[in-house]
């Protein structure tokens, strides 16, 4: 559930910035690119410190080296954030970060079934609703991108 709350902070203070005069935060693709950069820089990190023990612990077991999986999903996401801010980077960077939600979903899955007495927000159907919302909002940036620039006149 924290990382909605910080994709929804995110986008309503990128929102509001825009709404108070920062003109590059005015349009809404703007600031969903915040809330997921916002999002993606919290959940980079907890592969490093915080939460890392328990997200090596939900990697499948058929996968090797769950450590080095954590570490670099965790350095991916980082540098995912970073890429966002950039508005020539940002659609490469959400269409990558869109792939990475839709292949780290299995561990999410594993957890679920495997974990008995998990919170609410992170049993299977829950957690398949939040994941939908991350993989919408990334979207978002690169259909916003492929529609304004058809939209353009090509010379």
């Amino acid at each position: 559930m924290a990382p909605l709350i910080f994709l929804l902070a995110g986008t309503a203070a990128a929102l509001a910035a825009g709404g108070a005069g920062v003109r590059a935060l005015r349009p809404w693709p703007a600031a969903v690119r915040c809330g997921l950069a916002l999002m993606f820089t919290v959940t980079g990190l907890a592969h490093f410190v915080g939460m890392r023990e328990e997200l090596v612990a939900m990697v499948p077991p058929a996968l090797p080296a769950p450590e080095l999986l954590v570490t670099a999903t965790g350095g991916l996401e980082l540098i995912g954030a970073v890429a966002l801010l950039w508005p020539r980077t940002a659609p490469w960077s959400a269409a990558g970060l869109a792939v990475m939600l839709v292949v780290m979903f299995p561990a999410n899955v594993h957890r679920a079934v495997t974990e008995p007495g998990l919170p609410w927000d992170d049993r299977l159907v829950p957690r398949t609703l939040l994941q939908a919302v991350f993989l919408a909002a990334a979207l978002s940036v690169v259909v916003h991108r492929v529609r304004t620039r058809r939209a353009v006149p090509q010379e």
